[in-house]
């Protein structure tokens, strides 16, 4: 279950509390019965583990270039020298 932070409007009391999902907001401060409201935080993620990194899917030499591209290259390279030679 999440723990949330709430910010009375009249008094300043802040505190945490633990809610469920499906459970409303607090409306009432407990110390002075002025307004809350419901404060936000930026969350953090942490990821914890193997399997996170960029290099785990690439093989074991650790390149993901391929020799296949640089043979139709020197192909290309071979009807202009012919066209030349005419």
């Amino acid at each position: 279950m999440p723990t949330y932070a709430y910010a009375c409007k009249d008094c300043d009391h802040a505190f945490d509390i633990v809610q469920s999902f499906s459970d409303s907001s607090l409306t009432e401060c407990p110390e002075c019965n002025g307004a809350l409201r419901k404060k936000f935080n930026s969350v953090g993620v942490v990821f914890k583990g193997s399997g996170f990194y960029r290099t785990d899917s690439r093989d074991a030499k650790g390149s993901t270039v391929s020799a296949a591209p640089a043979a139709p290259a020197a192909t290309a390279a071979a009807p202009a020298t012919a066209a030349a030679a005419s």
